[in-house]
């Protein structure tokens, strides 16, 4: 799609790891968009949960965002993510306490740095996906489903759009990404297993 990625990769991104974990450049795009759309809600989520002492519910979040740091090429951020994550998995709330606020600066920065690819018209990728990928995704996406990682799980479910099924299972799948929207992991995961036996 000719979107230049050179500044990106000066502002400490790691675009190839990018491209490659998304699967292409216009997905890699679509990613970072998709990224910084989620970001006022991610905030919002991690200062709340934060100010309720809701710690697993942090957790959730943080993991989230990790996963989706680490999926645009954000290092940095993605590896202060997971020692959060860590933290509130070991109910140490002192480095929680004390490293909350320097964390939500790092992802303010990083979303400033992809503001202008974030604002650009958004990018669907383009073409099927083959079989292969398509059982990649599926194992994925059953993993994103198990690990509560609603980004994940969504941005993988499109993903698995791109593959040519017939119409039930197409119906399936729509049904699978409602359920995502709404929470209902299990169910979802229940469906994508079903799906993925219909992949030839």
């Amino acid at each position: 799609m000719g979107c230049d990625l050179s500044v990106l990769e000066k502002n400490g991104f790691d675009t190839a790891a990018g491209i490659e974990f998304t699967g292409g450049e216009d997905n890699y795009i679509s990613a970072i968009q998709r990224y910084y759309r989620n970001y006022e809600k991610n905030k919002t989520k991690i200062e709340e949960y934060f100010t309720q002492k809701d710690f697993e519910s942090y957790m959730i979040t943080v993991h989230a965002l990790k996963s989706n740091s680490k999926m645009i090429g954000a290092v940095e951020v993605s590896k202060i993510f997971e020692a959060l994550e860590m933290a509130a998995r070991n109910n140490d709330t002192d480095f929680i306490i004390q490293n909350n606020a320097s964390a939500l600066k790092k992802y303010d920065e990083v979303v400033a740095k992809i503001k202008t690819i974030g604002e650009m018209s958004e990018v669907r990728a383009a073409g099927e996906i083959s079989a292969d990928v398509a059982r990649e995704t599926s194992d994925k996406l059953i993993e994103a489903l198990d690990d509560f990682d609603y980004d994940t799980a969504k941005a993988l479910a499109e993903k698995l759009s791109g593959y040519p099924f017939r119409i039930t299972q197409k119906e399936k799948l729509k049904t699978a990404t409602a359920y995502i929207e709404d929470f209902m992991y299990d169910e979802a995961a229940d469906l994508i297993r079903e799906i993925y036996s219909e992949i030839e």
